[in-house]
C-alpha cells in the first residue's frame, strides 16, 4: 500500500481498540497509512483484532499495549511505551468505555465505580498522559462521546451522567490546548452495531439489523474526518444520529 495518505507516517493511540468502534478505526487509520497502537484489557481479543487489521492493511504497523485505563500508572506506561516504540504520538482516541443500566435506587456502587472509573478516570488519565506529546505534533485529541452526553436519560443516568463530563472535560480541554496547535473533536453517535450490550443483555449488534442504526464504520469514518483537518482546522463536536432518532422524543 502507498503511504502517500494524509496520515501517512502518523501514530494513532487507541482506547478500547479491540472491538466495534476502535477496531474499526484502527482499520481506517491503517489504510490511510498511519501506524496505529491499539489498547485494552482483553490480550487474546487485543491479539485477534492485531491480525484480523494487519491482514488488511499492508504496510502500517499495528502494535498491541494491554492497558486497564482504570489504573493512572498502567495509563503512564502505555503512552510512554507507544512513544518510544513508534517514535512519536500524532492522534488519541479515548474509545474506551462501559454501559450499566439499573434503576438509580437499586444502582449498585460497583457498577456506579466501574462506569465512573472507565468512562471518567480513564479518560482523564489517558489526556493527561498523552497530552504533552500531542502538543510536541500539534496533533487531534478525539473522544467518543454519546447521543446520551447532550440528553437527559431516564433508564441510565450514570452512564449519561459520565458521558456529560467527558463532554465537558473535551471541550474544556479544547479551549487550553487548541494555542499549542492541538485539535480536539468530541463525537457523539447514537445506537451503533456493537458487541455492547443494551439494559436486558443482549447487544446491539443482536437486536438491531444492518441499516436500522449507525455501524462501527460510520463512526469510525467521522473520527477519520476528524483526524484529517488540516493544521489550522478543528472539528469541535460531530452528532451521529441515526435519521429517526429524534422522533423518540419529539
Amino acid at each position: 500500500m502507498s503511504r502517500n495518505k494524509d496520515l501517512a507516517g502518523k501514530v494513532a493511540l487507541i482506547t478500547g481498540g479491540s472491538s466495534g468502534i476502535g477496531k474499526a478505526t484502527a482499520k481506517k487509520f491503517a489504510k490511510e497509512g498511519c501506524d496505529v497502537v491499539l489498547s485494552a484489557r482483553n490480550i487474546d481479543k487485543l491479539e485477534e483484532a492485531r491480525i484480523e487489521i494487519s491482514g488488511e492493511v499492508g504496510d502500517a504497523d499495528i502494535v498491541t499495549i494491554p492497558t486497564d485505563i482504570r489504573d493512572e500508572e498502567q495509563v503512564e506506561r502505555m503512552v510512554e511505551k507507544c512513544v518510544n516504540d513508534m517514535g512519536r504520538l500524532d492522534v488519541l482516541v479515548n474509545n474506551a468505555g462501559i454501559i450499566r443500566y439499573g434503576e438509580l435506587e437499586n444502582f449498585s456502587s460497583k457498577d456506579f465505580k466501574d462506569v465512573m472509573e472507565t468512562n471518567v478516570y480513564g479518560t482523564f488519565f489517558t489526556t493527561k498522559a498523552a497530552l504533552p506529546h500531542l502538543k510536541g505534533s500539534e496533533g487531534n485529541l478525539i473522544f467518543i462521546g454519546s447521543f446520551d452526553a447532550n440528553n437527559p436519560r431516564s433508564f441510565n443516568p450514570i452512564y449519561c451522567s459520565s458521558k456529560w463530563w467527558v463532554k465537558g472535560f473535551a471541550h474544556s480541554v479544547e479551549s487550553i490546548v487548541g494555542k499549542h496547535g492541538v485539535a480536539v473533536t468530541l463525537i457523539n453517535p447514537s445506537e451503533v452495531r456493537t458487541d455492547i450490550p443494551d439494559k436486558d443483555g443482549v447487544s446491539y449488534k443482536e437486536i438491531y439489523e444492518k441499516g436500522d442504526v449507525s455501524e462501527p464504520d460510520e463512526v469510525a469514518e467521522a473520527i477519520l474526518f476528524a483526524a484529517k483537518q488540516s493544521k489550522t482546522t478543528t472539528v469541535s463536536q460531530l452528532d451521529i444520529y441515526r435519521r429517526n432518532k429524534l422522533s423518540d422524543f419529539f
